[in-house]
């Protein structure tokens, strides 16, 4: 007979998931750093920095919501990240000196960035778990 206010440990969060977590937080985060150094130190449009640097600020946005999990969360950051994927394809073929390359690295972690968020969402709509449980 078990006791009516005794809980059962969660069940424990699948390796995919933890995986698919850590690669979107680790990429928005990247994508947070890049910003920041690309545009106030390394291949900034002005010299001494830029207020283009103020295009991190959306990226923080969605930080909470990854490292908590949210479904909703996923599934927006892999709409919002086209645009930053955008801008990169366009300063990588038009920026010149050290500003397409990073360029480069913008795309790439976007790529990274909406791999991570779809496979995430898709293997959570598959797997779902019982009401009740937070993951």
């Amino acid at each position: 007979m078990t006791d009516a206010l005794s809980t059962s440990p969660p069940p424990a969060v699948p390796p995919f998931v933890s995986r698919t977590r850590a690669l979107a937080v680790g990429s928005l985060l990247g994508l947070i750093v890049l910003s920041l150094l690309w545009e106030l130190w390394l291949a900034p449009l002005r010299p001494g920095g830029s207020w283009l640097a103020l295009k991190a600020l959306p990226l923080t946005l969605p930080l909470a919501g990854l490292l908590k999990n949210r479904m909703y969360t996923y599934r927006w950051v892999s709409l919002l990240v086209w645009l930053y994927f955008t801008e990169g394809a366009v300063r990588a073929t038009s920026d010149r000196g050290l500003g397409a390359p990073l360029a480069m690295i913008e795309v790439l972690l976007c790529l990274v960035l909406f791999s991570a968020c779809a496979m995430h969402v898709r293997w959570r709509l598959r797997h779902p778990q019982p009401a009740g449980v937070v993951s």
